[in-house]
């Protein structure tokens, strides 16, 4: 990367990252500030409205996540950061600041909308700024800042709690302590929102829409004159004759509505590779091995530095492994670790081989398809339909988010733990075939390289 400015290109890759780290945080911190709001509002008892608590946010995420490919078509990458920022800032200080349980549900709701915008934009803008070369080494860092701001709200809300017996209304957590754990969001998103002013616009959105002179101003800050004039010609042949295919009704046409198919494929696996669930019975697991898991600062050793450990190997594998073989490995590999979870569960097996296949799982699934997915859906699309084509996949990833979750405790009842397991195996045995058989290699090749592939089949 000699020719390249590093400095530049990395700082706008983190910054734009930062996104992740709001989202991860945001996504995390209400487990820990939950025992304690629910006291404050008097829910303790109701099932129904701990219920909306919790899920208010998603629905405010599948909004996020629909609307940000319209208007960052319309408005552009940056200024889409920039609001998902100051949603992430006025949302946490609302969230900790109101008394009223309704407008508490407001202030979640709208920090869903931050979290659905900038976990479909961020990935996407680094796609878009990031020479080929590093380009998933780039857009991975998302996934990392993701899980990074996962950690960061496990050791918030280690840290803030005080240890009491008993969580009554007049305990310092339930009147502040909870409030706090939200407050501390805000601090990262604001500076997020203050450096989202110091990057530049995507150069690819620029040409797109006939802004080519500070496209090449951008892309030559990044990669010298020479590259910005080579990368301005692919731009323009990729967009040549296609003036008119832009938007949703593009994208649901043929041969764009194949590689939505892909995407929303990724997308959706991301999630239904149980990963999810793994997090759901290691609880369980490490207590029958002898562990005392109720600790969680031992639930943030195992669980938050294993998911960070395994991205960085992911950030520097995908450049040499490449896309195609990660999701392949992460599918076969979370294959075989869950059919013999629920192989060991059919035949009453506990103990410390229990806890390797957990830790397994979880290196497995941040080393692969949690980072890769991303950065797969960030490349599959033309400039022309990537923003919606991002947003719809992120819509996908939600939706999937939401099933998992909904129908984990149905399967676990009707099926046990066992059958469960094995349901998510096939799953990802499924998943190994589609993506042998279907999914292309990205690595080295320029978004338009890409682009000329999939739309000439």
């Amino acid at each position: 990367m000699n020719r390249f400015n590093k400095g530049f290109v990395y700082f706008i890759c983190i910054v734009s990252a930062m996104g992740g780290l709001l989202f991860g945080y945001d996504w995390v911190v209400i487990g820990g500030a939950k025992p304690f709001y629910e006291v404050f509002f008097g829910i303790a008892d109701n099932p129904s409205m701990q219920g909306a608590a919790m899920s208010i946010a998603l629905v405010g995420c599948l909004i996020g996540a629909m609307t940000a490919g319209i208007l960052a078509d319309r408005f552009g990458r940056k200024m889409l950061l920039s609001l998902a920022a100051f949603i992430f800032v006025t949302s946490a200080y609302a969230t900790g600041v109101f008394s009223d349980f309704n407008l508490f549900l407001v202030a979640r709701f709208f920090g869903g909308i931050g979290i659905g915008i900038a976990s479909g934009l961020s990935p996407m803008y680094i796609a878009e700024v990031a020479p080929t070369n590093i380009r998933g080494r780039l857009v991975s860092l998302n996934q990392l800042t993701i899980v990074l701001g996962i950690l960061a709200a496990q050791i918030t809300n280690w840290l803030i709690a005080e240890p009491v017996i008993d969580n009554t209304i007049d305990t310092w957590n339930c009147q502040m302590g909870w409030r706090w754990m939200f407050w501390a969001g805000a601090f990262p998103a604001i500076i997020f929102l203050a450096l989202s002013f110091f990057i530049p616009e995507s150069p690819r959105w620029l040409a797109m829409v006939g802004r080519t002179d500070i496209a090449r101003q951008i892309l030559t800050k990044i990669g010298g004159a020479d590259y910005a004039d080579s990368e301005l010609a692919a731009i323009a042949a990729a967009n040549a004759g296609h003036k008119s295919q832009s938007g949703l009704k593009a994208l649901f046409k043929k041969p764009l509505s194949k590689i939505l198919v892909v995407g929303v494929v990724i997308a959706v696996f991301q999630q239904w590779s149980g990963t999810n669930v793994i997090f759901n019975y290691a609880q369980e697991i490490f207590q029958s091995a002898g562990y005392s898991i109720g600790d969680v600062l031992f639930n943030i050793v195992v669980t938050g530095i294993t998911n960070v450990v395994f991205t960085l190997v992911a950030i520097y594998t995908v450049e040499r492994l490449g896309r195609r073989k990660l999701m392949l490995i992460g599918a076969l590999g979370l294959a075989i670790v869950y059919l013999t979870l629920g192989t060991c569960y059919f035949m009453g097996i506990k103990g410390s081989f229990m806890v390797i296949l957990v830790m397994l799982a979880i290196a497995c699934y941040a080393m692969t398809l949690g980072p890769v997915a991303w950065v797969l859906i960030a490349e599959l699309f033309p400039s022309r339909v990537r923003a919606v084509a991002v947003a719809t996949c992120t819509f996908a990833l939600w939706v999937g988010s939401t099933t998992l979750t909904y129908t984990f405790p149905l399967m676990n009842n009707s099926l046990g733990s066992y059958g469960t397991f094995w349901v998510y195996a096939a799953i990802c045995a499924v998943s190994f075939i589609y993506f042998l058989r279907v999914l292309p290699e990205t690595k080295g090749k320029s978004l338009e390289e890409i682009e000329k592939e999939f739309t000439k089949k």
